[in-house]
């Protein structure tokens, strides 16, 4: 996401698409946006399709001038990288109206377009890496399977003098052996799936399976603030997950999902609804700006989550920019209770990385030069320049691997490294300020209590229930919960479990429903004698229990009183 501007000052470090279609007819002829609009707010364009450009003459520092071209800083891991690209539609969703732009019927395929890289830990073979080229031709075809769509004007223009930069991975190179942790990449608003290439080729070399799809709106032009726009690419994250069961090398036990910007707000909105995500990274993402979409979406609870958050931060806003900010967004998007402040029952590790600017966070936009020349000089923070940009996003990507490592390969090593202050990893001074706060425990309830007995054993569920009741004596546990529960494991004729958990059903609430239930569960286990006895309580504690007589007179008459 770019800067939404008023004159020459920053309004957001979001990433704004409200000037879309604009951009879309200029890039249809080859030409830079109409800007005849930007006055109120003028709005700085990232890689594809984003708002309109803001072609002012540059103001250049002469250090600026003269600074290379980005190359990504990071440490590649031991393994190679290889990339897969799929094209693949959601087949539950359309994406296309029923009429094109002439009024004709569609004669192609509807469905949702998710072109999908993979980028695996490979067999090292001497195969040509890609280039930046490379991606660029995957791009062509991003929603318009087996048809390209070159990219024109200012941004062909400002990628041009990267296009030969090589990265690391090989296209469909062998994979290695073994299976890896996902990561889900999720990208900002109508941004590309390798917009951060560098940044997924360099989790993937250690040891992770990296998947992607290009962050496209609900429909072709669509650029929508709202709940529909963020359900949108989060449901993408849902199917990629589902496709990433079908790669033999993928490890569905440990799945982190990393976002940049508006993937930054989708990441948690499918965290809030898939429970197989282990762990949350946001570059700058927008569930720090847009705190009343989380609100309105009713499923997305930050207090409710109890997964591991990495969260990093641009440069803050000031408070008139804060202003100009939530002036603009009128519906109340951006205004709410703190994620990051409601973030309780998960770990939480914020990183303030000084000096950087929103789109610094993906490398394409770093290697596009118009974003130096027209962007930057309005947005740059103090003296920091776009040497500092390269040596941040590394750091960035050195603490995304780690806090992955940490929570995916539970390796103590990289925790450790997350507890470090900046300075004892050997971070230089001025780059970067971290901050960590321990997950704290969630309220009692029905789920701790089941958490707790899965931790000690069925054996120990009595005892379990009593330290429960001790501790927690104005917590209830709901008997048809419990019951419910038993019923599930008798089901799987898990017999043993059952009997227990139906018990602690009779201890909660000693009603005859109980104790024929738990004279059910003795009888499907084969112990008639006990299943008699319980149903004996239930038909004296309720003389109209008909299921206990039923039982009795099938059962009792075998069995001493």
């Amino acid at each position: 996401m770019w800067l939404v501007r008023r004159g020459n000052e920053r309004l957001s470090p979001s990433r704004l698409r409200c000037h879309r279609a604009n951009l879309s007819r200029s890039r249809a002829h080859g030409k830079a946006p109409d800007t005849k609009h930007a006055s109120a707010h003028r709005i700085a364009v990232t890689a594809i399709g984003a708002a309109a450009v803001l072609l002012a003459t540059p103001v250049l520092p002469a250090a600026q001038e003269q600074a290379p071209l980005f190359a990504f800083r990071g440490v590649e891991g031991r393994h190679a990288v290889g990339l897969k690209v799929v094209e693949q539609y959601d087949y539950s969703r359309i994406f296309l109206p029923p009429l094109d732009d002439l009024g004709k019927q569609y004669g192609g395929e509807r469905a949702r377009p998710l072109q999908t890289l993979i980028w695996y830990p490979s067999q090292r073979v001497p195969n040509k890496k890609m280039t930046v080229r490379d991606y660029m031709k995957i791009g062509e075809t991003q929603t318009s399977f087996g048809l390209p769509r070159p990219f024109k004007g200012w941004f062909i223009e400002g990628i041009k003098p990267a296009l030969g930069s090589t990265l690391w991975s090989v296209r469909d190179a062998p994979p290695a052996t073994g299976r890896f942790p996902v990561v889900i990449y999720a990208p900002s608003f109508w941004a590309p799936p390798w917009e951060n290439a560098d940044l997924c080729e360099y989790i993937a070399s250690y040891g992770y399976v990296v998947i992607a799809s290009p962050g496209i709106g609900t429909r072709p032009g669509v650029a929508a603030h709202d709940v529909a726009g963020i359900d949108a690419p989060a449901r993408d994250i849902l199917f990629l997950i589902g496709y990433a069961r079908t790669l033999s090398n993928a490890d569905m036990a440990q799945i982190g999902v990393v976002g940049f910007s508006w993937g930054g707000l989708s990441n948690l909105f499918a965290a809030a609804r898939d429970d197989r995500i282990k762990a949350l990274v946001a570059l700058d993402g927008s569930m720090r700006y847009f705190p009343g979409l989380v609100k309105e979406a009713k499923d997305v609870d930050p207090q409710a989550m109890t997964i591991p958050l990495l969260y990093f931060k641009a440069q803050e806003m000031s408070l008139e920019e804060k202003a100009r900010f939530d002036e603009h967004f009128k519906g109340g998007e951006s205004q709410g209770t703190n994620v990051l402040n409601e973030w309780t029952h998960g770990d939480l590790f914020s990183i303030q990385m000084l000096g950087l600017v929103h789109p610094e966070f993906d490398s394409l936009s770093q290697r596009i030069e118009n974003f130096w020349k027209y962007d930057f000089p309005h947005t740059q923070e103090a003296d920091y320049g776009r040497e500092d940009g390269m040596i941040g996003y590394a750091w960035v990507a050195r603490y995304t691997r780690e806090f992955l490592d940490a929570y995916l390969k539970h390796e103590a090593e990289a925790l450790k490294f997350l507890r470090n202050t900046p300075a004892e990893n050997g971070v230089p001074a001025h780059v970067l300020t971290m901050s960590f706060r321990a997950a704290q425990p969630k309220p009692p309830s029905f789920g701790s209590f089941q958490s707790e007995v899965f931790q000690q054993g069925f054996g120990h569920a009595a005892e379990v229930y009593a330290t429960f009741r001790k501790e927690h004596p104005d917590v209830k546990l709901d008997t048809q919960s419990l019951e419910d529960w038993g019923n599930r494991l008798l089901d799987d004729r898990h017999f043993p479990e059952a009997i227990e958990i139906m018990k602690l059903a009779v201890q909660a609430d000693p009603s005859s429903d109980a104790y024929f239930a738990l004279g059910e569960t003795y009888r499907e286990s084969g112990q008639l004698e006990q299943a008699v006895r319980n149903y004996r309580e239930a038909l004296a504690r309720d003389p109209r229990n008909n299921g206990a007589k039923e039982r009795l007179s099938e059962y009792g008459r075998a069995l001493p009183n």
